[in-house]
């Protein structure tokens, strides 16, 4: 045990000992987290996150004796420090969505080529494997796969990054579970475990400072660095793509309803807006505890259920996942209409907004 364990304490420490480091710089040189219309944090925050668990991602894989550094693996440490460059830059001058789009699609281009490809698929109704062979459509079918898959899973946690805790917790729980089901004896694939621990330990070094109330934010680079690896580590794991999208079934679907919300809304798709479910809690009343609690809660007892059942149980939990969580979204939106519909009553009667029931501030622990 002590081959998982040891790379998991260094990775820990590496992004702890990082963001002591970075966060004493970045105080020095005043960097602290830009305004965005998504986030929700405090003035002393500092976006280093993403930057420390890259880094010691990387240096926590050059250190490890049980790792052989193939080309799939080179081409998912490049394509990490791509991340972190573009994630960067981002924090620094808010790129615009077209060229993180472009950059997104590199990385997942680069690490295709490199070998990460997607050619087995399994039958969510029967549990048997599909597979297409590497000809001329195989290619181009793998190549949109591994693209598509990437860039959901990029922006998907990173529109889940709005508040303390939440994306990286839920990245934490998804990279242990692949840990776990990496370990299984109809599995049995140690490298990817030891990966998969590699990125658990830097995850939660940064989650120790994320925690509400936040010292440190991910920033673009670290929560685009959770869903690149994420999505890097299902295909290493003999494209368990199914149980990644079933233990991160809360992002992933409330990424999609965000972006049929911004097109019914005829906004753009990639442009920032607090319709995410978090949001939605938040004006509720609901703490940043209580509401990154309650996801974490979820997301464990789905990832046991993710790791208990084949092909076709977890299609049947993602149903009801999904059908849950959409009813749950369209009675929230009713409530905080209704509560709208109140604060306006208030305002025309001369009572101040939210008065008698107002909108707890979001800060508040519960």
């Amino acid at each position: 045990m002590l081959k998982y364990l040891l790379p998991f304490i260094t990775a820990f420490v590496l992004t702890v000992s990082l963001v002591a480091v970075l966060k004493f710089i970045a105080k020095k040189i005043s960097w602290t987290a830009r305004s965005s219309s998504r986030h929700i944090h405090q003035s002393e925050s500092y976006r280093i996150g993403g930057i420390a668990m890259i880094i010691a991602f990387n240096l926590a894989i050059w250190l490890n004796q049980d790792l052989f550094i193939t080309a799939q693996l080179y081409g998912v440490m490049a394509a990490s420090l791509v991340v972190l460059a573009v994630g960067v830059w981002d924090d620094l001058r808010e790129v615009f969505w077209k060229t993180q789009l472009f950059y997104q699609v590199a990385v997942a281009i680069l690490v295709f080529i490199l070998g990460l490809r997607i050619y087995d698929v399994t039958n969510p109704l029967t549990g048997g494997v599909l597979h297409f062979d590497a000809g001329s459509f195989g290619v181009i079918f793998s190549i949109f796969l591994v693209v598509l898959w990437i860039v959901v899973m990029i922006n998907a946690m990173n529109w889940l990054d709005g508040i303390d805790g939440l994306s990286g917790g839920i990245s934490f729980i998804c990279a242990i579970t692949i840990f776990v089901l990496s370990l299984q004896p109809e599995v049995n694939q140690p490298p990817v475990a030891i990966l998969a621990i590699i990125l658990s330990g830097a995850i939660l070094g940064f989650v120790f400072f994320n925690f509400h109330p936040s010292l440190v934010l991910a920033g673009t680079s670290g929560s685009m660095f959770m869903g690149f690896a994420l999505a890097a580590l299902a295909i290493f794991a003999g494209t368990k793509i199914a149980t990644a999208i079933l233990v991160l079934s809360l992002p992933i679907i409330d990424f999609v309803w965000v972006i049929g919300e911004r097109i019914r809304n005829k906004k753009s798709v990639f442009m920032a807006d607090k319709n995410h479910l978090h949001h939605k809690l938040l004006e509720l009343g609901w703490s940043q505890r209580k509401i990154t609690l309650h996801f974490y809660g979820v997301t464990v007892l789905i990832a046991i259920v993710a790791l208990n059942t084949r092909a076709i149980g977890k299609s049947i939990t993602l149903a009801v996942t999904s059908a849950i969580m959409v009813f749950a979204i369209i009675f929230i939106n009713k409530k905080l209409a209704h509560k709208k519909q109140i604060d306006e009553k208030n305002n025309d009667s001369g009572r101040p907004a939210g008065a008698g029931g107002g909108i707890v501030d979001p800060s508040d622990a519960s």
